[in-house]
């Protein structure tokens, strides 16, 4: 019995082992990834969405889309997206706040594509590849805050999107206190969402 026990012990130590190795992998992946800047000639930037209230884009979100136009203004891409549903109490959805505030800098209403119907990221990307195939768009950069997008690339890519990663220059998150629980929230989706994938209901 006590041998049994042992060697229940030292397996649940070495799973462990193996949880907090794979988990930091994934964290240092992450972190890595938040500082490459792939942006190229694309027919679109996907700016992921964020919160906005009353119509007003959150610090965080106006950010994001300032770093879209400046990938119009300096001639990366030919579109927009703008993305995100309607939140709690808003009277404009998230995508709509943020088109006004690019027209408002200058970008041509007709030269910005709309998303409001999603949630989530992973919502942001189907729909937005959804737009991608009605005005025949092939390729497209995203744009988020840093750490946000080694996970924005992965559902991209399974959305089907030709995408490359090119992070918000001037993100709100870039204290300590404020990475850290950032990057916690990142690794715990990311994880979370590669092994959703494999689950036989999945597949």
């Amino acid at each position: 019995m006590r041998k049994k026990n042992s060697k229940t012990r030292f397996i649940a130590l070495l799973l462990l082992i193996l949880a907090i190795v794979y988990t930091a992998a994934n964290a240092i992946s992450i972190w890595i990834f938040s500082h490459e800047d792939q942006k190229t000639s694309a027919d679109a930037a996907i700016i992921l969405g964020a919160s906005t209230k009353n119509g007003e884009v959150s610090p965080v979100y106006r950010e994001r889309i300032r770093h879209g136009i400046e990938l119009y203004q300096e001639g990366y891409v030919d579109k927009l997206i703008v993305t995100g549903g309607m939140g709690k109490g808003n009277e404009i959805s998230d995508a709509d706040a943020a088109k006004n505030y690019a027209v408002s800098c200058g970008i041509p209403e007709s030269d910005i594509l709309v998303e409001d119907k999603s949630v989530i990221t992973q919502e942001n990307l189907v729909n937005s590849k959804i737009l991608m195939d009605e005005n025949k768009l092939k390729t497209a950069i995203l744009v988020s805050d840093p750490l946000h997008m080694r996970r924005a690339m992965l559902l991209a890519k399974d959305a089907g999107i030709t995408a490359y990663s090119s992070p918000s220059e001037t993100t709100r998150y870039v204290s300590l206190k404020t990475k850290i629980p950032f990057l916690a929230r990142e690794v715990f989706f990311y994880i979370g969402y590669k092994w959703w994938k494999i689950l036989p209901s999945n597949k």
